[in-house]
């Protein structure tokens, strides 16, 4: 979404198929990184570590397909917290909030209910 302060090199499709492809790949490589997804608990009759011979290749599936979903919470809320950070930079630098509103595709009373007090609040200083 192209505004005054900003301009969109590509559409808002390939933005988006961008995004997506570059998440899902952090999230593979943070799972692997961050879990080791269990097997399943074995089926009634099967003894403990003997994997169902009708489809081995499916005894971790569930493990990884969960791991993967855990990160992806990780990543949404890194994503959370990088946004309150990115709009208090932007607040210091002058923005207000229908330009913090614009930029996240929300309206001014959006951003205002988002950040109070956050626009017109005296600069941080570093810590």
């Amino acid at each position: 979404m192209p505004s005054a302060h900003f301009s969109a090199l590509m559409s808002e499709e390939q933005i988006a198929a961008l995004a997506d492809a570059a998440v899902a790949d952090l999230a593979s490589r943070l799972a692997v990184r961050a879990f080791q997804p269990l097997p399943p608990d074995p089926p009634t009759g099967t003894a403990a570590g003997e994997v169902p011979p009708a489809r081995p290749w499916e005894v971790y599936a569930q493990g990884d397909a969960l791991a993967r979903l855990h990160t992806l919470l990780h990543l949404q809320r890194a994503v959370e917290r990088l946004t309150d950070q990115a709009a208090r930079t932007a607040a210091e630098a002058g923005a207000g909030y229908p330009q913090l509103g614009d930029a996240l595709e929300m309206s001014r009373q959006g951003a205002r209910k988002r950040w109070p007090g956050l626009v017109g609040a005296p600069p941080r200083l570093p810590a």
